[in-house]
């Protein structure tokens, strides 16, 4: 772990920067300690969580307790850089697949609702492989895609988890998702999320950003993104471009390293 940090700050020092190019968005106004629970939020159809679904995708963070940890400091840490800045909408995405970001997502997403005072929505745009409905357990035929295209009604395409969570899921692949990403559209379903939900944070599951470049036409919308890295599969070279291309974009929020097998403390993930 030292090791990795180290060459990971080099290459932030050998930049000249600490991954951190300053927003690009303009700062949002701050959001209300309390969120009104509008007449918007009712209007979503509630679900219930399959504990054992959860468990067996590695979303533990619905409740509390030691295996939580992790995320409720990753949730603390962000909340603590975003809050300040009026900050509200966080893009989460990795060098490569396989790395965790959907399951990273939702973990953080259900941390931060497990707090009463703060709302979230969980948007899947991953539109080439989506994998956040089967992350969460949930067997819907919803489409953020159609949402973005200015096709079809929120309040068809979503779930409501509780009080303060609502997620945006899509069923089967989009087509052409960079082209939609790039359109006029995206700001307007993106500005309809603001104004009629209020919530806290907006958290968007991205596609791995070497891989295509759906993330690359979507960061401009988002205030900071989250990079997850996979141990033992990512590169630093991957992560030190990952590092430039969000930085030309938005602001890196922070490097997560998952699936590590050797830590050097408690906690299974740790930014650096």
């Amino acid at each position: 772990m030292e090791r990795i940090q180290s060459a990971i700050a080099k290459a932030r020092e050998s930049r000249g920067d600490q991954g951190n190019a300053g927003s690009r968005r303009a700062p949002q106004s701050d959001t209300p300690e309390f969120p009104p629970r509008s007449e918007a939020w009712a209007a979503i159809t509630p679900v219930e969580l399959d504990r054992r679904t959860l468990k067996k995708n590695r979303v533990v963070a619905l409740n509390g307790g030691k295996d939580v940890t992790a995320f409720d400091i990753m949730r603390t840490r962000t909340v603590q850089q975003m809050r300040p800045k009026g900050w509200k909408r966080l893009a989460i995405t990795s060098p490569t697949p396989g790395c965790g970001k959907s399951m990273l997502a939702a973990n953080l997403a259900l941390s931060l609702t497990r707090q009463p005072e703060t709302s979230v929505i969980l948007v899947e745009m991953d539109m080439r492989r989506p994998s956040l409905a089967r992350t969460l357990g949930l067997d819907v035929r919803h489409s953020v895609a159609d949402l973005m295209a200015g096709q079809g009604e929120i309040e068809d395409n979503a779930v409501r988890v509780g009080n303060n969570l609502i997620a945006l899921t899509s069923h089967t692949p989009a087509q052409n998702p960079s082209d939609l990403l790039q359109s006029a559209s995206i700001g307007q379903f993106l500005a309809e999320l603001d104004k009629r939900f209020d919530p806290t944070f907006i958290i968007f599951d991205t596609p791995p950003l070497l891989v295509n470049d759906d993330t690359l036409a979507f960061l401009g919308h988002v205030d900071c993104a989250l990079l997850v890295a996979g141990a033992e599969a990512t590169s630093i070279k991957e992560v030190d471009r990952c590092e430039r291309e969000i930085a030309a974009h938005t602001d890196v929020l922070g490097v997560v390293l998952n699936k590590c097998r050797y830590m050097s403390g408690e906690n299974p993930s740790e930014y650096y």
